[in-house]
């Protein structure tokens, strides 16, 4: 699996040895960070593993990647003028348009020039005072800054199953998180593809049409709806820039922060064969507006399994060989039980003569051979085998920072038992260290990047607030982080998430504690939280000055 990064731009900084705010990670989050606290006066720096910017889609460079949110919402709101001028050309923008819009954020607010590049934190370790951080690098080299934010992204710890023989196999081995920059040859190849997960429902397609042959390897069928990808039209784009702060407005008041056409009632309010002539239309369309098409599909348990059953439906309308149509078939939990994919021609792959389907379920994978893949029934012989099998999600990427806090308690250590946070932001015993998307937040259930907006716009009012106080020390106090992560888990108790296994639950990690890793509850409630917090002085953080101003005998 190659990791390789390009030698960074002349543009991009060096690392510093002193800063006020040092950011991890040039993502969506760390790129928002330094431009909100650079313009609030703040000494910000942001430090980055990879080669260039733009985090999650610097390194999923695999066939088909692409945004499942629509790319006019699919961006930053806080400048007019960049949405206005940035020309999104399809519905659900590409990894290489996505990256463009990165790079051309960090180009146009002189953002490089606060950016280091290829270099990993290896360790971060609080002070004695609690005041401070000493972040060190995988050089060597050592930062001391006052806050640490890590901007890492949920969604950035590739998972590779520890498979016996793994590393026997002769062929090529590979991860959508970590795919080579240089694209990888499937011509001619038989490629086999553990996972079908958004990840892997995207590229499998892809792969079908270059590999000579392709298996795919399915633990859990998912939910895949059509993208209805498609070139954005001139009309669309000006009326998209017309109505730019209403579309913003009706995502923040969205639970996900996404805006999609409505019918604006019930589905239990139609009769059936009204329900079936909007969901067609909705199918047809693309996108997962089907799963607002009715007020109710998440909320009311016969409205959802009614849209479940319309998608099962759907995949028996397509997929013509019925072992593999049954086995594509979800039937264990409901539609908004996991994240649904987008995509474009999945379940018609599965139609193609040198495309078979393993079910892994039924014949677990019990190990790798110099020559392919087995199971308990079968051996399979590939000369190149894709991981889509996630990522350690929300907790890994900050595990390797190797945080360690007061007394010298690791942050693994701390979250033995699963993560526990304030507001995913803070984190008690870790003072003046914050989290973007982290545990505890909506992030990875709605429009991460209004998320993100919203999180990092909090912050950096929380960082004035305690400079205008005198405060050197900000920490989330036990009681307020412990209302909060009940608040995370009831909130999970009343979700379609509340049984299913899945990675909102760390059930794709063995030996991951399971429990609910994001804020279930809607980023409008959240977000009315947080306000909240900040309006009552920041309830739930002990703001105090420890430093004592040096004084001249």
């Amino acid at each position: 699996m190659s990791t390789e990064s390009p030698t960074p731009p002349a543009e991009f900084a060096p690392l510093p040895t002193r800063c006020e705010v040092l950011i991890v990670g040039a993502g969506f989050g760390g790129i928002y960070a330094l431009h909100r606290l650079r313009g609030l006066g703040f000494d910000a720096h942001v430090v980055e593993a990879g080669g260039g910017v733009g985090g999650t889609w610097y390194w999923n460079r695999y066939p088909g990647a692409r945004c499942d949110v629509p790319s006019v919402q699919y961006s930053y709101s806080f400048d007019e003028d960049l949405q206005q001028d940035w020309v999104w050309t399809e519905r659900y923008a590409a990894q290489p348009e996505i990256l463009a819009y990165i790079e051309h954020v960090v180009d146009r607010f002189d953002l490089a020039s606060g950016i280091t590049l290829n270099t990993r934190v290896a360790a971060a370790d609080l002070d004695e005072s609690g005041t401070s951080w000493t972040v060190r690098t995988d050089s060597g080299a050592v930062v001391q800054a006052k806050f640490l934010i890590a901007a890492v992204g949920g969604l950035s710890s590739p998972q590779i199953p520890d498979l016996p023989g793994i590393e026997s196999f002769q062929g090529e081995i590979h991860h959508p998180g970590a795919w080579p920059h240089d694209g990888v040859d499937l011509a001619g190849k038989r490629v086999g593809i553990i996972g079908t997960g958004s990840s892997g429902v995207q590229m499998i397609p892809l792969v079908a049409q270059e590999a000579d042959h392709l298996t795919v390897f399915q633990r859990t069928p998912c939910y895949s709806i059509p993208a209805g990808n498609r070139p954005l039209t001139e009309e669309e784009l000006a009326q998209v820039k017309a109505t730019y702060p209403e579309l913003r407005q009706a995502g923040l008041r969205a639970s996900n922060s996404q805006v999609y056409p409505t019918e604006g009632r019930p589905m239990l309010a139609d009769p059936p064969e009204l329900r079936q002539e909007v969901l067609r239309r909705y199918w047809a369309d693309g996108g997962l507006g089907i799963a607002r098409a009715y007020t109710d599909t998440s909320t009311d348990p016969v409205a959802g399994e009614y849209l479940s059953q319309f998608i099962r439906d759907r995949i028996a309308d397509i997929v013509s060989d019925p072992d593999k149509r049954e086995a594509l078939t979800p039937r264990s939990f409901p539609f908004n039980g996991r994240r649904p994919t987008l995509d474009t021609n999945y379940y018609r792959t599965f139609n193609l003569p040198h495309v078979d389907l393993v079910d892994v379920r039924a014949h677990p994978i019990t190990g790798l051979t110099p020559t392919g893949l087995r199971t308990d029934e079968a051996e399979y012989d590939l000369d190149l085998i894709v991981f889509a099998t996630g990522y350690d999600a929300m907790t890994g990427s900050l595990f390797r920072l190797n945080v360690s806090g007061r007394d010298g308690r690791n942050l693994r250590d701390a979250w033995a038992d699963g993560p526990q946070t304030f507001l995913g932001l803070a984190v008690h015993q870790f003072p003046n260290f914050f989290v973007i998307a982290g545990p505890g937040s909506p992030s990875v259930l709605a429009t991460v990047v209004l998320a993100i907006e919203q999180q990092v716009e909090w912050l950096g009012d929380l960082l004035v607030h305690a400079r205008t106080v005198g405060a050197d020390s900000i920490e989330a106090t036990p009681d307020a982080q412990e209302d909060w992560m009940h608040e995370v888990r009831t909130a999970y108790e009343k979700s379609a998430f509340n049984g299913v296994d899945s990675w909102y639950v760390g059930a794709n990690i063995p030996g991951k504690p399971r429990v609910i890793l994001p804020y279930a509850g809607g980023a409008t409630t959240y977000r009315a939280v947080c306000d909240e917090v900040a309006a009552q002085g920041y309830r739930g953080l002990r703001l105090a000055s420890v430093v004592q101003p040096s004084t001249n005998a």
